[in-house]
Order: C-alpha cells, then sequence, then structure tokens
C-alpha cells in the first residue's frame, strides 16, 4: 500500500487519537502515528501540539523512525524552543551511537535547529564528531560548522571549531575536503576580511589531490574554492591548469562552468607565446560546445557564459561558429542569445555563412526574432567593413520585402551604417525614401528624419518629406520630434531661401507650443543660434561626426572581469554583479581578474589577430545621440587664449559651495549644510561641532591602551622620510587604428601639488599633424586642462613627442561611473578624437592633509558606521615603516602608530582636492604578507578608489 493513506482521514479528534497512537506500546503502531504526524504538517496543519509525544519516539534503534521524529523536530524547534531543549539528551546520545549514519543524522540535525537556547549544548558533540573516525560522519560535521556560524558565529569562534575545519581541509577523505572547503567559503562570504580560506600551494595541491575522487558537488565547492587563489607565478598557474583541465569533459555542466572559470582566469597569468596556452585554448572549446546539446534552460545558461567569454577571449570559440545557428525548434530566448554570440565572432573568414543565415531569419514568423536578426546584419556590416557592401544589399532585398516591421529595422541600421561609412552607400535613400509612409515606430521614423536632414542636399523633395512629418508635430514621440527639430534646421542650412518659412515654423512649434523641456531648449538654442551667429550655427549643426563604433554593446571591462570571476552563478546570467541583486551585498566582495590593469583590457574581435597580447586601451566611449560628450563637439577646440585660471576655493569652503560628485552633496554626505574643507584640518575648536554621541570606534581602537582613548595618539613614533608620489606606468589610451593614425598613450603624476596629464603622442599616419587641442568632459571632481596643450612643432609620421598638461580641479562636475573616470577630446589637423581613462584618486590627495590627532579622533567617532569599509591588500612585503613612508610620498599622512599584539595599526589621513576627507586604519602584521585596511569617509562612495590607489601605492 502507498503512502497516500497517511494524509487521508475520515476521524474527528484527529489530534487526540494521534496522541494515543504515539504513546502506543508497539513499534509499528507508534511508526504509523509518527507518519500521519509528519502528512498532516507536511499538508500544513497545525501538530505542534503533539511535541512531547513525538519527542518521546526519539528512544528508538529504528533508523527509520528516528529520521521521520528528527524531522518534526526541525519543523517545529523554532515555534517550540523551551521543548527543544527536551531533545538535547538525545542528540548527546546518538552523537555516541555505534551506527555512523545515526551519529551523523543526529550531527546534522542539530545544525538545522536554529535556536539559540540550544545551540551551547551542542558544542561537544559536534566537536567529536568533527574528529570522528567515519568521513561520513565528518563530512557531515564540517557542513554543521557552518550552521551553526550563521546562528551563533561567536560561539563557533569561541569554541575553536574553525580551526577544526582548516584541519579537516588535509582529511584523507576527498569528501570530507570537499565539504570543509565549501563551509569556510560559505563563513568566509559573510566575513570578507577573515581569511579564513587561507590559501597557500601546499594547501592547492591537497585540494586539487581531493578533486579527482570528489562527488560532482564537491568537485563544484574544490574548483570555486581555488578561482579565488592567486598563483604566484605562470608556472604554478600552468601545473594548476593541467589538473583542472581533466574536469572539462565532467557530465555535470555546473562541474565544466566552474572549471572553465578557473582555467578563464589562470590564463590570464600565462605568456601568450607558450604552446601550452594555444592547447589551452583548444580543449575549452569542445565542453562550452557539448554544453549546447543540453535542454533549453540549460542551453541558456550555458549561452550566457559564453557570452562574456567570447567578448573576452573571442579565439576560444572562432572556430565553432555553427553550433550558434538557430534550430526551427529552439525557443525565444535561446534564439536571441544565440544571435548575440554569432555577431560577437563574426569575422572576414565567417561573414559570408553569417549573413546567409541571418537572411534566412529574417523570413522567420517569430517577430522579435526577425527584428534582432536584421539588427544584427547591420551589425556584422558596422563590425567587418569588407561584408559592409554585401549586407547592403541583404538589406535593402528584405526592404523589398515591404513587410513593415523588417522595413522598420533595415531603415534603423542603414542609418548607422551611413554614420561608418560616409559617402559610400548614400545611393541608396531614394529607396528608404518609397517607404517613408509605412513607418509608425518612433525609432524608424527618427532614424528616417535623420537621413533626410543629413542628406537633405541629395534629395530634391527633402523639404516635402519634413513637412509631412510637421503637420502631426504633436503627436509624434519626443525621439522624433527633436530628430525633426534638427533635421529642419540642417535642411535650412543646406537650402537658407527655400526653406525659411518651415524653419521658422518648426522653432515655434518646438519653443512656444511645446510642454517638453528638452525640446524647448533645443528649439531656443538653435534659433539664438540662426539668428546671432548663421556661420557658427552652421559648424555646429553641420560638424563632422565621429565613427561609429563596432561592438556598442559591449561590456565594460571592469565589469567584465569581475563577470569572468563569477562564471556558473546567477552573476553571469544575469550579467550584473553580485552586489546588484544580493541583498546585504556587504559581503560580497568585488573580484578581479589577476594581473589585469586598473582599466582592463578591451579584446579585439577575432579577426585583428590581436592574441600578440600586447595591452590594449579601454574602449573609447562613443557618444550616442544625446550623449554628453556628443556636446564636446560643439565646443570651441581651438587652443585656450589668454584664460588665466579660475581661483582655487578657499580654505574655510561650505559644503553647499561644491557639488562634489555631480549628484547633490545631500546624497553623498547627508547633510549639505555641514562645514567641512579646511575647518577640518587643524582647527582645535573642531571638536566641539561634533553634536551626534560618538559611534562606535574601529575593533583595534577598542583594545586596551595605556591611558584611554585619549590618550591613544601620544603614542604615535616610527614615521620617517617619505618616498616619491606614486604615478601608474604610462597605458594605451587611444590605440591609432581608432583616431586616424594619432596613438596616445599616457599616465597622471602629481608634482609640487599640480597634476599632471602627462602623454605621449605618437603619429602612426603618413601625413603631418598640427594644431592640436584638448576637452575634457564634466567628470567627478572637476578636472579641466590648466593650460593648452603645447605639441610645439608639426608632428612628421612616425614621431613621437611627450606633453606634459597641468590640470585644474575648478572644471564643470558630474559623477561619473566609475568615480575616476575621465573622458577626454583630442583634436589635431585630422579630426576630433575621443577617449576615456581613469586616474588614480590618488592624485587628488592634497599636500594639507595630515589631521590633528584630536580631530582625527573626534571625526572618526562621528562619521556614521556604515560608511566604514573593510578590504585587504595581498602580497604586500613592506613592514609597517616602509608602508608609511611610502604613503606619504603621495599625501597620505600618518597620524599615529600603535602596537597590539604584534599587530602595528597605522592610524592615516588624507584630503581630496575638492575638501573631502578619507580615514584610514592600516593593520599590519610582522610576517603576514596581507594587510588590512578600514576606510571611513562621509562620501563612502570614494573608499573603493582610495583602496585601488592604496594597493596600488603599497605595491609600486
Amino acid at each position: 500500500m502507498t503512502d497516500s493513506k497517511y494524509f487521508t482521514t475520515t476521524k474527528k479528534g484527529e489530534i487526540f487519537e494521534l496522541k494515543a497512537e504515539l504513546n502506543s506500546d508497539k513499534k509499528e503502531k507508534k511508526k504509523e502515528a509518527v507518519k500521519k504526524v509528519i502528512a498532516s504538517m507536511t499538508v500544513g496543519k497545525d501538530v505542534s501540539a503533539l511535541f512531547p509525544d513525538v519527542v518521546n519516539c526519539m528512544q528508538t534503534d529504528n533508523l527509520e523512525l528516528k529520521k521521520l521524529v528528527y524531522l518534526y523536530l526541525m519543523n517545529y524547534a523554532k515555534s517550540q524552543p523551551d521543548m527543544a531543549i527536551m531533545a538535547v539528551n538525545t542528540f548527546v546520545k546518538d552523537c555516541e551511537d555505534p551506527n555512523p549514519l545515526i551519529r551523523a543524522l543526529a550531527v546534522r540535525t542539530m545544525g538545522c535547529i536554529r535556536v539559540d537556547k540550544i545551540t551551547e549544548y551542542l558544542c561537544e558533540p559536534l566537536r567529536k564528531c568533527l574528529k570522528d573516525e567515519d568521513p561520513y560522519v565528518r563530512k557531515t560535521a564540517a557542513v554543521c560548522v557552518a550552521k551553526l556560524h550563521d546562528i551563533n558565529a561567536q560561539l563557533v569562534e569561541d569554541q575553536g571549531f574553525l580551526d577544526t575545519l582548516k584541519d579537516l581541509i588535509s582529511d584523507s577523505n576527498p569528501m570530507v575536503v570537499a565539504n570543509a572547503v565549501a563551509a569556510l567559503s560559505e563563513i568566509a562570504e559573510s566575513h570578507p576580511n577573515s581569511n579564513l580560506l587561507d590559501l597557500n600551494p601546499q594547501t592547492i595541491n591537497k585540494l586539487l589531490t581531493a578533486l579527482n575522487e570528489c562527488t560532482e558537488w564537491g568537485q563544484i565547492f574544490i574548483l570555486d574554492c581555488l578561482a579565488n587563489y592567486t598563483p604566484r607565478d605562470d608556472r604554478e598557474s600552468q601545473s594548476i591548469c593541467e589538473r583542472v583541465t581533466p574536469r572539462l569533459s565532467h557530465a555535470n555542466s555546473a562541474v565544466v562552468l566552474s572549471a572553465v572559470k578557473v582555467l578563464m582566469k589562470f590564463m590570464e597569468m600565462l605568456p601568450k607565446d607558450l604552446d601550452y596556452y594555444g592547447t589551452l585554448l583548444k580543449k575549452l572549446a569542445p565542453p562550452l560546445v557539448t554544453l549546447l546539446s543540453a535542454e533549453p534552460e540549460l542551453q541558456y545558461v550555458a549561452l550566457r557564459n559564453i557570452n562574456l567569454i567570447v567578448q573576452r577571449r573571442p579565439e576560444i570559440l572562432k572556430h565553432e561558429m555553427k553550433v550558434f545557428f538557430v534550430k526551427y525548434n529552439d525557443p525565444i530566448y535561446v534564439k536571441l542569445e544565440k544571435l548575440d554570440i554569432m555577431i560577437r565572432l563574426a569575422s572576414q573568414a565567417n561573414i559570408a555563412q553569417v549573413l546567409a543565415e541571418l537572411k534566412e531569419y529574417a523570413t522567420e514568423v517569430d517577430v522579435d526574432f526577425v527584428r534582432k536578426a536584421v539588427r544584427a546584419i547591420g551589425r556584422c556590416a558596422i563590425k567587418v567593413e569588407q561584408s559592409a557592401e554585401r549586407c547592403v544589399s541583404t538589406l535593402l532585398d528584405l526592404i523589398q520585402t515591404k513587410v513593415n516591421y523588417v522595413v522598420q529595422e533595415a531603415i534603423v541600421v542603414i542609418k548607422d551604417i551611413f554614420r561608418k561609412y560616409p559617402n559610400k552607400y548614400e545611393s541608396v535613400i531614394a529607396t528608404l525614401c518609397e517607404n517613408l509612409d509605412s513607418l509608425d515606430e518612433p525609432e524608424a521614423r527618427a532614424a528616417m528624419i535623420w537621413i533626410v536632414g543629413e542628406y537633405a542636399e541629395r534629395i530634391d523633395n527633402a523639404d516635402e518629406l519634413l513637412e509631412s512629418f510637421l503637420e502631426g508635430f504633436h503627436d509624434e514621440s519626443t525621439q522624433v520630434q527633436l530628430q525633426l527639430l534638427t533635421a529642419i534646421v540642417k535642411l535650412f542650412l543646406k537650402k537658407p531661401t527655400e526653406t525659411q518659412e518651415l524653419v521658422q515654423q518648426v522653432l515655434s512649434l518646438a519653443t512656444q507650443d511645446s510642454d517638453n523641456p528638452d525640446l524647448r531648449d533645443r528649439g531656443y538654442i538653435y534659433w539664438r543660434l540662426l539668428s546671432t551667429d548663421p556661420v557658427a550655427a552652421k559648424e555646429v549643426v553641420l560638424a563632422e561626426k565621429p565613427l561609429i563604433s563596432e561592438e556598442t554593446d559591449l561590456i565594460e571591462p571592469t565589469l567584465l572581469e569581475e563577470l569572468i570571476c563569477h562564471i556558473g552563478t546567477l552573476a553571469s546570467v544575469y550579467h550584473k554583479p553580485p552586489s546588484a541583486f544580493v541583498e546585504g551585498s556587504r559581503g560580497v566582495q568585488h573580484k578581479r581578474l589577476p594581473g589585469s590593469g586598473g582599466s582592463g583590457e578591451s579584446v579585439d574581435s577575432p579577426e585583428t589577430g590581436s592574441a600578440a597580447g600586447a595591452p590594449e586601451a579601454p574602449p573609447a566611449v562613443i557618444p550616442s545621440q544625446g550623449d554628453l560628450l556628443g556636446d564636446l563637439l560643439n565646443l570651441d577646440l581651438a587652443p585656450p587664449t589668454a584664460t588665466a585660471a579660475a581661483p582655487a576655493p578657499s580654505s574655510g569652503l561650505q559644503m553647499g559651495a561644491v557639488d562634489l560628485l555631480g549628484g547633490g552633496l545631500d546624497s553623498l554626505m547627508g547633510d549639505e549644510s555641514e562645514p567641512l574643507g579646511g575647518d577640518l584640518g587643524g582647527n582645535p575648536a573642531m571638536g566641539a561641532g561634533f553634536g551626534a554621541p560618538p559611534a562606535a570606534m574601529p575593533a583595534s581602537f577598542a583594545a586596551p591602551a595605556s591611558g584611554g582613548l585619549d590618550d591613544l595618539f601620544d603614542l604615535g613614533g616610527g614615521v620617517g622620510m617619505p618616498t616619491g608620489a606614486y604615478s601608474p606606468p604610462k597605458t594605451v589610451w587611444l590605440p591609432a587604428m581608432k583616431a586616424k593614425g594619432l596613438e596616445i598613450s599616457g599616465t597622471f603624476a602629481r608634482r609640487a601639488g599640480v597634476i599632471q596629464m602627462e602623454m605621449t603622442l605618437t603619429n602612426k599616419a603618413m601625413s603631418v599633424m598640427t594644431d592640436f587641442a584638448v576637452q575634457f568632459n564634466r567628470n567627478s571632481f572637476g578636472l579641466a586642462p590648466a593650460g593648452p596643450l603645447q605639441v610645439l612643432t608639426p608632428l612628421s609620421p612616425n614621431q613621437s613627442v611627450e606633453v606634459s598638461l597641468p590640470l585644474s580641479t575648478v572644471g564643470p562636475v558630474m559623477k561619473m561611473d566609475p568615480l575616476t573616470n575621465l573622458q577626454v577630446a583630442i583634436k589635431n589637423s585630422i579630426d576630433v578624437f575621443y577617449f576615456s581613462c581613469q586616474y588614480p584618486i590618488s592624485m587628488l590627495f592634497v599636500e594639507d592633509g595630515k589631521m590633528e590627532r584630536q580631530v582625527f579622533l573626534a571625526t572618526w567617532k562621528d562619521i556614521p558606521n556604515e560608511n566604514e569599509s573593510q578590504f585587504q591588500i595581498k602580497d604586500c612585503h613592506l613592514n609597517s615603516d616602509a608602508a608609511s613612508n611610502k604613503l606619504q610620498g603621495s599625501n597620505v599622512f600618518t597620524i599615529a602608530k600603535r602596537t597590539v599584539e604584534g599587530q602595528d595599526m597605522l592610524y592615516q589621513s588624507m584630503k581630496l582636492t575638492n575638501g573631502i576627507w578619507v580615514l584610514a586604519e592600516l593593520r599590519v602584521q610582522a610576517g603576514n604578507p596581507n594587510y588590512a585596511v578600514s576606510l571611513k569617509c562621509r562620501a563612502p562612495e570614494v573608499s573603493q578608489c582610495v583602496f585601488q590607489s592604496y594597493e596600488a601605492m603599497l605595491k609600486n
């Protein structure tokens, strides 16, 4: 008979009868009764009244009955904590049972009973089970430690369970090792700075040995742990890769993805010219391809991960294009993802194949898929120049089908093709104009209007076409209205005599009859430009546009690095860092690939053959319509004449006076009116201004000091002479291929209180370059050139020149992401070029950043605890004095030093150019290469950047 009988009942006094049966003398009857109780519990009935009766049934040798009682106990212990204590004795007894299954069952249930009252009773049994002779019991006990740590972390640390757990990593049984690693990893996640998993070559060797014999989930735990390790050199990296590679052929896709993650990370450390590097690339492709033969849901997860891998290393799958061709029965989410990867892998070698496929897809019935396929054809044209002509003719064939949504998508992508290849394919405009009446989507209408305005001189009836759009001006979407306004102004500048009436009509519609502020503002700007200086209007509106980039949807390099470190997790499916979707993400650590620079490397598409391994610049930011960078075109880029530098802000700066990071100070500092800046340093009256009760101090402040807290800072000393200021090595900011032969590499330095942008300009073109000028976009800290770009002689072909540009910090402010991102426009006699770079925040540390000791103490107390960030600097082999000297060279001032139990504590302050103070506590333990640093600041957004600068300065 099946178990369904337990879920049916005809009796009235059910609880009463169950009680009687539970207290029966017959074992069978007792077991039946417990099954009925579990059944009632499963369907949601409250059977907590039977708690004492069920607990009495624990005293049995029958394993099945014991399991059922433990199941009941786990469910109701939380609501009946006083009763749960009754079960403790049985647990203690069961932990010494001769049967290992019962011992393990007892320890597993102990971990699941989340009741504070009874946790301390469970320590002894757990300690015995962690040292049990049977590996099954040990592996269960290892997981129990993690559960207990979640309930009461302090208890676990006091009882020494963490050390026992670390010892289990050396266990002879692979499953025990895997569970110990899993438990330590979970505990380390909630305590990111605890350094629990102290990985060293010996530990790694033990983990790799256990890897071959574990169950699949054990292998995943070990591989995830390995991914957090940074090898000492390329030899160790290669040796780990060789031992992990066999996991790629595992049947479980989770194991495969975890192995891929480890290999992707460690490949960063292998030299590109190594034979093994090429072998590894070849080995990575087949397992990824195999994942695509699984069910659709798994395929989707695999494709999202492959999308990241292809962006980082397209060469892995460059010969596997066919597996990404769409099957007729693929669900839409798989189809769209495959399409995306196909475009990323498209190159001159396979473009014919890809275009034939895409043309086929464009005749499918699924509207979303067809739209994406048409867009993909456009993206291929932009990415692979040799295929542009074929792509355009394919798009024209599709337009001839007269299928409405196909036509609209085709027009949108043809607009982009015109931007990429000016004066090449404009002959197709006549065909596009034939389809004007069928356009009903805002994006397609806006694209068509842009084409008509941009090429008005080639279209005889351009004014009539634009007038037809003007009739329903107020019914159009904002996107179309803005585009129409610009197009008609372009038309007027090209054919002023015929279109005066039209331009007046559109300007009055945009300014007087519109409620949209964007539209009104643009209308007024055009109106004033046209009425005051038509020549300037022509230069602004008809300026030459920069070419658009092929890969506008690449993930930003630093984010891509972080996502590669999270392959096989939700982050790799969402394409978002864990901190974006994990609640209470204080424990989430930002991971980075080893050996990669601060700005990340953009990986070229396969056909450019960038496997040589030269570091590349971050991708240039391509201004889209409405982008602030695009507006740089409208600024006068001639070298500035006698513009005196703006006066530096006075020392008694009021908070409200400076918009620090463009986000409004209240978002950063809590209270806009609170005075900060010059008042904070060196003002003895400062302490009186702090009205808030002192918050908790950093852990080390609470340590006993001879004269109490206030005496703490008289323990100073040990601060020697500073070394020179840190300046990062030069990197390529603008590659020659993206700037018509001009290559710019550079770095930033701070000398005698002035920030310098040091650049090497190299002319790799065939013609001479002259008339250099530079302009910055608004940025987080108001960086702006303090003078013109001094390139005194013309730059001949194959010649380089070193330029040092002094910067001021009184420019316009807007919060950037990342915070230290700087978008730059460089003009020369050939064109205007754009790139972005990141400056180390240490360039902004000013020379008067040393705080008085008492002021430091009062400020630390006053800054709320949630503004404190904890970080770890690994592999740093300086003593505390050397570290202090090195940091002082970059204006990080040590205010005091003290030693507690062999650990040196340095208390440091630094001040940014905009008046923000950052306070730091650096903990250095002799013989331990890992430093801990706590940063406190009223603007916690800057803490991550300050930490990165700390790391760079100390490791430089």
